[in-house]
Parts: structure tokens; C-alpha cells; sequence
């Protein structure tokens, strides 16, 4: 997932959440080390939960065979943390709304340590999903009391810097996570890269209980104004938009590991480079997604939307080699890079007078697609081919892309602020 200011620097930081003026400012008296240290808390804290999140999709296969399941099943360690975090993310968010959100970060930085460990020492495969379960507690969570805080961390000056540092540990945790997970798979066995990210997890943990200021909570997000948004057209072409583009991204790309194995016939260590590749093309996707949504949100969104349509429905045609299946997910990490850019921008644009229940309701509404798409996939794999789930995915992303030009037709979307 990626977020975005209303205030984009093209080229030099990838978007971020619209924030409220009001939300506060740095303490007074810390070094303006500290405030950086603090801010670079938040991230790797952001980092380790993107990354653990989508750990499984580099290792469905050994994970698979660990437990004696099939793929699709083996999905399910995708689908179950994106189902809890879209309920947890405005349930913790309105039963904590009068705690000290460094106290909150904290223990749900701990429960994420937590999480990484009984996975790495899971002796069930119904263990892993309870970690899994855990793992989706802290994603909503964290997200939706962390996403506000980079100005009260810094001068009010930096607040907008601050903001697009935090937030640019979701494009490199989103498609760095994959490729670092399956080779570390590669060279030590799966439950590693789960053992790896729970002693990053403790380390930020302590970095976040020693950098970060105390943080009384400030602004509280109630339901009913999630319930007023939701009333709004442009909303709900967001959350129709998002629905398709996300549910065809994860429904193959939670599987592209045994695509690229079974179709393209590359081994365990051809594939950590091919995701490697991908991941690379997804940070440069979202750092020019800042730079276009600033000339046109619904050009910049259907076109890669098109892209991403284009690449999954060709993998299963031209995918069986090499160069051409590197070449595509090329161009699906570029795509997918621009995704939850455009997406968060929608919505921030979309609500401007209450931008943390606009991050709620993407953060709730992406998690929960992201899993309805890992288990439809799972379905579809476990019934027919990784080359049919790439095929139909393709099919709903090109959907989304004409839904999306009909209804920008209809009703264009306010200009960025």
C-alpha cells in the first residue's frame, strides 16, 4: 500500500496521506537529530509490517509443502491478515482513540514481533494462520494511528518531508518484501524469513519506545463520520475502483511464485531475482506516479491500471520464457508501483476536511480486497492453472480501467487542493 500528500514533490518522494494542520507540533527542545530518529521509527515500523504482510507470496511453495497443503490453500496466509486488519483498522482506531499513541505503536509493534516468531516456530499449519490473525491486528492498527503523526514529530515546516519519508517504506516493503523473503528462503528455509523479521520487529520496537516523544491522542475518528463518507459518489467510485484493480493484482500476484515455477520453469533462485526485477520496477512506478497525479489522478490511474491488465493477460501466452516473462513483470511492477498511490489519493481528495477517516477507509478498504483477491486466486488455482487465475485477473483490471474512464466522464474529481 502507498499514501500521498495533498502537497506532491514529482520526482523526489512518493505521496503520502493528506494530514490535518491541526494535528500538533514537534516537542519543543529535542534536537532536530531526534525528530529525524523518530520519524525514521515510524518507517521501519511501516517497512516491517508492510513486509511481513506479503512475506507469504515468495514462499507459498515450500510453505505448501512444509504443511502438506496445496497453494491455494497455503493462500490463506495472505487472505487472513488483509480480512482482520480491514475490520481492525476503524475498530482500533475509535477503542484507542484516548491513548498515548506511542504506547499503541509500541504494543502493536511487539504484537508484530510476536506474530514473526510463532510463524517462524509454527508446528501447525493452523498456528501459522493464528500469527497470521495477529499479523492483520497490527496492520490496522498501526496504520491507522501512525499515518497522522509525522507533524508532531518534526517542526512544522518539515511535516510534509516528514510525511513522505515515513510513507515511502510502503513501496520498498511492498516490493522489496517478496524477492528479500523468497531468497532468504532460497538460502535458509522459509520459517527464516519469518525469524529474520521478528528481530526487526524487537529492534524497532525499542526504537520506537526510545525516539519517540509521548504522544497524547489528539483526534479522534468516529464511526459515524465513516458512515457520512461512504454517502459521498466520489467514495464509492474509490472504493469500486479500488475493489477491481486490487482484487486482480493480488489474485495473481499471490501466486506469480508457482506461475513463474510451473510456466516459465524457473528454479528457487532464478525466482528471487525475477522479483528482485519486479520490485525495483515497482519503487520507480511509485515514485512517477508522485510525479504524474499531479497533471491527471484518473489519466494517471487508468493508464496503469491498462498496464497492469496488459502484462497479466499476456504472461500466460508469451510468460513460458524468460525474457518476455521478465519483461512483463516489468511492467506489472511498474503498474502496480502507481496503485495504491492513485488509490489513497482518491480518496484524500475525495474526503479533504477529514483526512484520517479517508486513510481508515482506504487502509480498511485495500486490506480487504487484498485477501478477497489472494482467495480468489486460491480458489481458481486450486481448481484450473496459475496461467487461467493471470488470465481472469487481467480481465477484471481491464474492467476496472473502462469503469473508471465511464465514471470520470460522468463526474470529474475536484482538483488537488
Amino acid at each position: 500500500m502507498a499514501l500521498r500528500t495533498n502537497t506532491t514533490e514529482p520526482g523526489s518522494a512518493p505521496a503520502a496521506p493528506a494530514l490535518p494542520a491541526a494535528a500538533g507540533a514537534a516537542p519543543p527542545g529535542r534536537p532536530p537529530l531526534v525528530h529525524w530518529l523518530a520519524v525514521l521509527s515510524v518507517t521501519l515500523g511501516i517497512f516491517s509490517i508492510v513486509t511481513t504482510e506479503i512475506l507469504p507470496i515468495g514462499l507459498l511453495t515450500p510453505i505448501g509443502s512444509a504443511f502438506g497443503v496445496s497453494e491455494g490453500v497455503a493462500g490463506l496466509t495472505m487472505t487472513m491478515p488483509g480480512i482482520v486488519a480491514a475490520i481492525a483498522a476503524p475498530v482500533v482506531t475509535v477503542t484507542t482513540g484516548r491513548l498515548d499513541r506511542r504506547l499503541m505503536l509500541s504494543v502493536l509493534m511487539g504484537l508484530l514481533a510476536l506474530a514473526d516468531l510463532l510463524a517462524a516456530l509454527a508446528p501447525a499449519f493452523w498456528v501459522l494462520l493464528l500469527s497470521r490473525v495477529l499479523v492483520g491486528v497490527t496492520i490496522g492498527g498501526f496504520w491507522s494511528i501512525g499515518a497522522g503523526l509525522a507533524p508532531r514529530l518534526v517542526p512544522a515546516g518539515s511535516a510534509p518531508r516528514a510525511t513522505a519519508v515515513i510513507f515511502s517504506a510502503v513501496p520498498l516493503g511492498s516490493v522489496l518484501g517478496v524477492p528479500a523473503g523468497a531468497l532468504i528462503g532460497h538460502l535458509a528455509g522459509w520459517r527464516a524469513s519469518f525469524a529474520v523479521m521478528g528481530v526487526l520487529s524487537v529492534g524497532v520496537l525499542v526504537a520506537l519506545r526510545t525516539l519517540l516523544p509521548p504522544l497524547p491522542a489528539r483526534q479522534v475518528t468516529r464511526l459515524g463520520v465513516l458512515r457520512g463518507m461512504l454517502r459521498e459518489r466520489n467514495i464509492r467510485i474509490g472504493l469500486l475502483a479500488t475493489f477491481l484493480v486490487v482484487l486482480a493484482h493480488f489474485a495473481a500476484y499471490t501466486y506469480v511464485e508457482p506461475f513463474l515455477q510451473q510456466v516459465t520453469r524457473v528454479d528457487a533462485g532464478g525466482i528471487s531475482v525475477f522479483l528482485l526485477v519486479y520490485g525495483a520496477a515497482g519503487v520507480v512506478g511509485n515514485f512517477a506516479a508522485g510525479w504524474a497525479i499531479t497533471r491527471g489522478l484518473r489519466a494517471t490511474w487508468i493508464t496503469c491500471t491498462g498496464l497492469l491488465a496488459a502484462a497479466t493477460l499476456l504472461l500466460p501466452v508469451v510468460g513460458g520464457g524468460w525474457v518476455a516473462a521478465l519483461g512483463l513483470l516489468v511492467v506489472w511492477g511498474l503498474a502496480y508501483g502507481a496503485v495504491p498511490v492513485c488509490s489513497s489519493t482518491w480518496f484524500a481528495r475525495s474526503a479533504p476536511r477529514t483526512p484520517e477517516a479517508a486513510t481508515v477507509l482506504f487502509t480498511a478498504s485495500f486490506q480487504a480486497t487484498l485477501s478477497a483477491g489472494a482467495l480468489a486466486g486460491g480458489v481458481i488455482v486450486d481448481r484450473t492453472s496459475t496461467a487461467t487465475v493471470m488470465t481472469l485477473s487481467g480481465a477484471v483490471a481491464a474492467l476496472m480501467a473502462a469503469m473508471l474512464w465511464g465514471a470520470g466522464r460522468m463526474r470529474p474529481l475536484p482538483p488537488a487542493p
